[in-house]
């Protein structure tokens, strides 16, 4: 299965991103999300990708992200767009933008292709940083991060949703359900199933290093927005 989502706003690309990510691993719980990025990616890495057979049964997800940016892996992407879209695993593109020529053949193979265009007016949801934080996405969480800026939310109150969330999956680690952890059932359970995303004792480190960039940067040790970009660069 292939799917694209693409647009300038980069945004919205990544919520869908995250979006469908959850969805399929509602389907399919011991699905494995692999990240294919422009920075790592290698010539001829797609064609093995597709033709692997996994041992064991598993089921895969491929996020090509942003094959624009390497030379030779959009056009890998558009050569083997038959491919991915009739391959057992599912291949998800995301792109900044899509020139014709690459868009015509997308459309013709994928299952679904979306643009996300930027539109005037929209007021940021900082909860967004929240649910891309669950997924452990450090570039999305990053351009979330430029863009809570840029409609100049205080780093206070963005430090706020995501110690919120680092909260909610501390308690939903510790507990067995949304009653026992005091918490409605809906962020419990989103929770919940992130918590694999996370290596042990990973999320009691983030907690701590978010509460000392707070402390610090109230104290003036540290300027607090630098700081904060620092500590999700570090995810």
């Amino acid at each position: 299965m292939l799917i694209v989502f693409y647009g300038a706003n980069e945004v919205k690309v990544r919520e869908a991103l995250s979006n469908q990510l959850d969805s399929l691993k509602d389907t399919d719980p011991s699905m494995v999300v692999i990240r294919v990025e422009a920075e790592t990616y290698l010539p001829g890495q797609l064609a093995s990708l597709v033709g692997a057979t996994s041992l064991f049964g598993e089921k895969y997800v491929y996020v090509l992200d942003t094959p624009s940016q390497a030379e030779g892996f959009s056009a890998e992407v558009e050569a083997m767009a038959s491919d991915l879209a009739s391959s057992s695993q599912t291949f998800i593109v995301v792109e900044k933008g899509l020139l014709v020529g690459p868009k015509k053949i997308l459309t013709a193979h994928a299952t679904s292709i979306t643009e996300y265009k930027n539109e005037g007016g929209e007021v940021f949801n900082p909860f967004q940083l929240a649910d891309v934080l669950l997924q452990k996405d450090k570039r999305a969480l990053w351009l979330l991060l430029q863009e809570a800026m840029k409609n100049d939310l205080p780093a206070e109150e963005i430090i706020g949703v995501l110690w919120w969330q680092i909260k909610t999956l501390r308690l939903a680690m510790l507990t067995k359900s949304a009653g026992e952890a005091g918490i409605k059932d809906f962020p419990y359970n989103k929770a919940k199933k992130a918590i694999g995303n996370f290596k042990s004792g990973e999320i009691e480190g983030l907690a701590l290093s978010l509460l000392t960039l707070y402390h610090d940067g109230h104290a003036g040790e540290r300027d607090i927005d630098l700081a904060l970009e620092g500590w999700v660069l570090s995810l």
